[in-house]
Parts: structure tokens; C-alpha cells; sequence
């Protein structure tokens, strides 16, 4: 590889990296190919919208195309669980072998240190009534944080209860994981009786060599990446950093590379993979790891995304629930969708082409809507009228 490498090169690495040169399965995908995902991943990040279908079901359909939501679902519950939830770049589903070097932020979570600060502080003040939460939960866990009525909040802590507030507590420390999910709601059980024993067996290593194994996942996941890019994947401070990456450059695991473009130093994992071409053909969820980190999304693929829920109805520039369209190494094109389930309709309310869009986009992206119908098991798809579509798409056929 050379010691620097075009924009093109750096976007066929990325998504190798992120598994979209991996062979779709010919079957139903099974819990060897959600492996398969997660070892590409290292994460996949959740999210409780559900305007198409909630954001961590998707970067398994992006790769793998059409699968059983239960396939994630079964791999999240019993004590042969493949996947548990914590915060890692935001709350996620993590691989269970990954569960030991999470063990550094409960603990500092549970000194007030590595949580959100509004809620270390309201544990500092009620520690005897989380520890009430906490015999709750050695009773009678499984248990809802809703089991506990609680007095409700006031503003401030979105509105929490007492209750909500001692559970998400308890969760970031590590003292309580999630047990199973009924609709988005958690079920919290204690770790020894959630996680397999084999995991809890493992050694649980020195903050600083968790830190450098999550920089050497972070390093796989991306392929090429900045020091910040590689810092953000699971949100290590610049003081868990100090030193890491120099490390591992020293040992030849990341090559300091420059990257057509980029006004910052780039690190190439030594096992990244430099394909020809890429045949990607994928919408996006806002929270794919592929274009999670905005700054790096348009770094890569020129693509400037935000996500525009909260942001007024007449003030949003594309849509409430947009999803990126990647179609070879490119993001040509994005789309407003809502799955209305009671109406058994895939609605897409707007699509827009980016600049560098193909003539074959709007084909492309019929192609894949009409996946995404039959995966969503909804009877068909409507769009709003061509005047409301992007220019290069006003010919998308929808009938």
C-alpha cells in the first residue's frame, strides 16, 4: 500500500472494512452470518425510532439483505446469547466477548465519572434509593423500570422517573444489564444471571489495554480512518487515547497514512482490504457506522447528513427520517421513507440525487425499495407526487 492513497481508494477500503464485499447468504440468514456482520461492525448502534423499522435492525439488512428480525432479537436474550447492550459508541448491541473490556467504564461510571453528567449527579444524591432499585432487581429481576412507579420527574432529566433514572444508573455502571426488550422496553436482570458464564470468566483487563483493543477494533471497523474517526467509534476520551494509537503504529497493526483530501493524518489497519470495485446497493440507517460519524461521512463520500427529527416540520431541509442511498462506493441519493404499517405501505415522501448520482440511480433505488417492502412485509409502495421527488429521481416508478 502506498504511503498515500486517492479518496476513491479510502471509500472502497471503508466499506470492505464495513463487509459490503461480502457475498450475501443464497439462504435465510442465520446467527453464523450475523456473526459475520458484527466482526465487520464491532457494534450496532440502537435506536428507538421506528419510522421505517428501528435503526440497529438495519445494518444487518444493508448487508445481508432480507432476514428475520428475530435473528437479532434471539441473539439479545437467554444465557446463550451472542450480543448484550451497553454504551459503546451510543447504546448498542455489542458483541458478549466485547463485555470485558466495557468493565473500565462501569466502574467509572459507578465513581460518577464516565456517565451523562446530569444523572451522575442525581446518583450522588439518591445512592440509597438506587440501592433500593438494586435489591429490586436481585428479587425480582427480570424487571421493567415502569414495574416501579416511582414519583414521576419534572422537566430536567427528560422526564424521568426516580425509577428510570436509578435503573439507567445501575445499567451504566454495570450492576444491571438488560435482560430482554418487550417492544423498546427493558427488562433488567443482574449480569451473572443474563451473560454466559464463559464470558464472565473472562479476565477483565487494565483500562489502558481495553482502550488499545477497542482502538484495534475501531481500527478493522473503519479500514482508514483519523485519530478522531478512530477516538469516536466507541467514544474514548483524548486521555484514553494518549498513547494508544503510537502504540500500536509501533508494533505495525496501523500505518500512518495521508489520504487525497484529507487536512488531517490518516491510519490504515494492516489487514484492510483494497477492492477493485465495490457493488454495494444499500439504503442506510442515521445510525450506520458507515456514515454515524457526519464529519467522516463527508469526508468520504462528500455527503453532508444530518438527522432532522427534531428540527421544526417547515424547517427541515430533506425530511424527517432520511436514509442514505449507497449504490457502488457512493452515496448517490437520499430518501424520506415511513413505513405506515397500518395502512400496509412503504410511503416514500421525498428522494433527492446527489451530484454525483448515475443515470441508473433511480432504477437502483426502486430495486432496492421494493426489498425493503417485501422485508418489511408491507403490500406496497406510494410516493408523494413527482413535483415533490428530487430531480434526478422524478422518474423513480412507484406503480
Amino acid at each position: 500500500m502506498k504511503e498515500k492513497i486517492s479518496l476513491g481508494m479510502a471509500r472502497r477500503i471503508a466499506l470492505a472494512a464495513q463487509g459490503f464485499t461480502d457475498p450475501r447468504p443464497g439462504g435465510t440468514p442465520n446467527r453464523r452470518h450475523l456473526a459475520r456482520v458484527l466482526s465487520r461492525t464491532g457494534l450496532l448502534q440502537i435506536d428507538s425510532v421506528s419510522a421505517v423499522v428501528r435503526a440497529h435492525y438495519m445494518p444487518l439488512y444493508s448487508r445481508l439483505g432480507s432476514y428475520p428480525l428475530a435473528l437479532l432479537d434471539n441473539a439479545a436474550v437467554t444465557r446463550k446469547r451472542t450480543v448484550f447492550e451497553y454504551w459503546a459508541h451510543e447504546a448498542s448491541f455489542l458483541p458478549v466477548e466485547t463485555y470485558p473490556l466495557m468493565r473500565w467504564r462501569m466502574q467509572r461510571a459507578e465513581r460518577g465519572d464516565e456517565m451523562y453528567l446530569g444523572l451522575a449527579k442525581w446518583g450522588r444524591e439518591h445512592a440509597g434509593y438506587i440501592e433500593e432499585i438494586y435489591r429490586e432487581v436481585v428479587d425480582r429481576g427480570p424487571i421493567a423500570a415502569s414495574a416501579l412507579e416511582g414519583q414521576k420527574g419534572s422537566g430536567g432529566w427528560w422526564g424521568w422517573s426516580h425509577a428510570k433514572h436509578g435503573f439507567e444508573w445501575l445499567f451504566w455502571a454495570g450492576r444491571i444489564t438488560t435482560a430482554s426488550r418487550r417492544g423498546f422496553e427493558r427488562f433488567y436482570d443482574l449480569p451473572e444471571r443474563v451473560l454466559p458464564q464463559a464470558v464472565l470468566d473472562l479476565p477483565v483487563p487494565a483500562a489502558e489495554d481495553a482502550h488499545r483493543e477497542l482502538l484495534r477494533i475501531s481500527a478493522r471497523a473503519h479500514g482508514v480512518a483519523t485519530a478522531g474517526d478512530l477516538r469516536d467509534y466507541f467514544r474514548l476520551s483524548p486521555a484514553d487515547m494518549k498513547g494508544r494509537l503510537e502504540e500500536l503504529v509501533e508494533t505495525g497493526e496501523l500505518l500512518p497514512m495521508r489520504v487525497e483530501g484529507w487536512d488531517k493524518p490518516a491510519y490504515l489497519h494492516k489487514d484492510a482490504r483494497l477492492p477493485r470495485r465495490i457493488e454495494a446497493r444499500a439504503l442506510l440507517a442515521p445510525f450506520d457506522p458507515v456514515v454515524f460519524e457526519r464529519a467522516r461521512a463527508e469526508r468520504l463520500f462528500d455527503f453532508r447528513y444530518r438527522i432532522e427529527i427534531y428540527t421544526p416540520a417547515e424547517k427541515r431541509q430533506y425530511g424527517y427520517y432520511v436514509l442514505p442511498f449507497l449504490l457502488g462506493d457512493r452515496i448517490v441519493a437520499r430518501v424520506d421513507l415511513k413505513a405506515d404499517r397500518p395502512a400496509s405501505v412503504l410511503r416514500v415522501h421525498a428522494a433527492y440525487a446527489e451530484a454525483c448520482a448515475r443515470p441508473e440511480t433511480a432504477a437502483q433505488l426502486f430495486a432496492e425499495l421494493k426489498q425493503m417492502q417485501d422485508w418489511l412485509g408491507l403490500e406496497r409502495i406510494e410516493a408523494m407526487p413527482a413535483g415533490d421527488l428530487g430531480p434526478a429521481l422524478v422518474d423513480i416508478a412507484v406503480s
